[in-house]
């Protein structure tokens, strides 16, 4: 394609397909898209961007505005009963997943992909913004950075993405990572996860070793504290880092406040200090892969910390949303093993009563997950299920768990637990009971319905 043709996106206010049409767009392309509904900011952002987009699937507009040369379906886009997607097929017009786009527009020949259970996102965005800085690569990040766009392309042979194990699309059930063909792999954990997509967990494994095998010539920059990455990487050497005795990067001496953290990283007997605005002493391995990685490709060590230190974070990372005496956070844990990590990063920095309002992923709320819940909340004071958000079932699948069973299983270690199915009840009840130096955490994989925003108001006024 030349960069002048158009493409339309099927799906386009999703925080990967958005990022991908604003790309495109700023490189040249004539970006059109369709979704549902849109909301800020992706509603924003699009519009700055130019770009011309619709609620709801109307084929009949391109008779107004053209025929597209290439479809890219996403999100809500991805169904074989849309009425867009059936019309690229009459009119044999290429479809392609977001993982294909991204694959044909972005990833270069050499490719840095960040994969793993957890911190992949942390890791590509910290990475692509200081690859981007300092050589201009190209990225994707599946996160909103607070410091850079989620997407760019560029002149640069170099491209940095985010390497998802989760499922291509409803049809194509392939780890999205099988697209990047990485030159340069930056792996941070593997633990099972996904159990919707993997049901056992050799599955989950599998999926991680098929993306590792052919990388015979690859640089896999790995955590190796983490059991799961060093049973994938077995038959592999690897550049490791971790805190642990060995590890090529080590990381130690770190503290951590609501202010970020600090830590130093010792490679080949030298150290360097590094100085971090994102919250979570975990967050120290996340910064010690990426400083591992820039440093194999080539940039001094002053330079990467200089990079981490002007780093401001993600967006639903731990992110601070306000700044008043109950602090409210929110945080993309949707999983027991995520939000139990991001607690106990919490609660060692703080003293308040600590409030969580959580919704699951799909894969977190099926019976086969139960389990997972045992004293996953023990570092919350209070835990809220809000109403869940409904999910598809097939005929004849497992039904789901909702709110209010989701809710007695977390009961079962943590008392302190209710299901509060209206959303305005909810956001009194949390704001009415809170003190000055209280914490409330939204953690989940869904948006809250504006419940945040509106929590945030709601301290305002309580205030004046």
């Amino acid at each position: 394609m030349t960069n002048t043709q158009h493409i339309h996106i099927i799906g386009i206010c999703g925080v990967a397909t958005s990022a991908i049409a604003t790309a495109l767009q700023k490189s040249g392309y004539h970006i059109t898209g369709s979704d549902k509904g849109f909301f800020p900011p992706v509603s924003t952002a699009l519009e700055h961007a130019g770009i011309s987009f619709w609620a709801g699937w109307h084929p009949e507009k391109f008779s107004e505005i053209g025929t597209p040369a290439l479809m890219i379906a996403g999100g809500n886009g991805t169904s074989p009963n849309n009425p867009e997607v059936q019309f690229a097929h009459v009119h044999n017009i290429e479809i392609i997943s977001v993982a294909e786009a991204i694959a044909r527009f972005i990833v270069k020949e050499t490719s840095v992909v960040c994969a793993g259970t957890w911190g992949k996102t942390t890791t590509s965005a910290l990475l692509s913004y200081i690859l981007h800085k300092e050589k201009g690569a190209n990225y994707f990040t599946g996160g909103l950075s607070l410091s850079h766009e989620s997407a760019s392309i560029t002149e640069s042979n170099m491209s940095v993405v985010e390497g998802d194990e989760y499922k291509v699309s409803i049809e194509n059930e392939k780890p999205k990572f099988a697209y990047y063909h990485p030159s340069h792999l930056l792996l941070t954990a593997v633990a099972w996860d996904h159990a919707d997509l993997y049901p056992t967990e050799h599955s989950y494994f599998s999926a991680f070793q098929n993306l590792i095998t052919p990388l015979s010539d690859a640089h896999i920059v790995a955590c190796t504290d983490n059991e799961g990455v060093r049973t994938v990487t077995k038959d592999k050497k690897v550049i490791s880092y971790g805190s642990q005795e060995g590890a090529q990067y080590q990381y130690g001496t770190v503290h951590e406040s609501l202010d970020g953290i600090s830590f130093v990283i010792v490679h080949n007997n030298t150290e360097t200090r590094i100085e971090s605005p994102l919250l979570g002493s975990y967050n120290a391995e996340n910064i010690t892969g990426v400083f591992a990685m820039a440093h194999t490709l080539g940039l001094d060590p002053e330079t990467i910390a200089t990079h981490i230190k002007n780093f401001d974070g993600i967006r639903r990372r731990l992110e601070r949303r306000n700044e008043h005496d109950v602090l409210v956070i929110d945080d993309i844990a949707h999983s027991p093993d995520k939000v139990r990590s991001i607690l106990e990063t919490v609660r060692r920095i703080s003293t308040g009563h600590i409030t969580c309002i959580f919704e699951p992923n799909s894969g977190a709320r099926t019976q086969s997950s139960k389990d997972k819940y045992a004293h996953a909340f023990k570092d919350a004071d209070t835990v809220i299920i809000p109403r869940l958000t409904k999910l598809k079932v097939k005929e004849g699948g497992e039904v789901p768990l909702d709110g209010a069973g989701l809710a007695d299983v977390i009961s079962q270690t943590h008392t302190d637990t209710e299901y509060i199915e209206d959303d305005r009840t909810l956001i009194e009840h949390i704001t009415r009971a809170s003190l000055p130096g209280d914490i409330i955490i939204f953690a989940g994989s869904h948006g809250f319905r504006g419940m945040i925003e509106e929590t945030i108001e709601t301290l305002e006024n309580r205030k004046q």
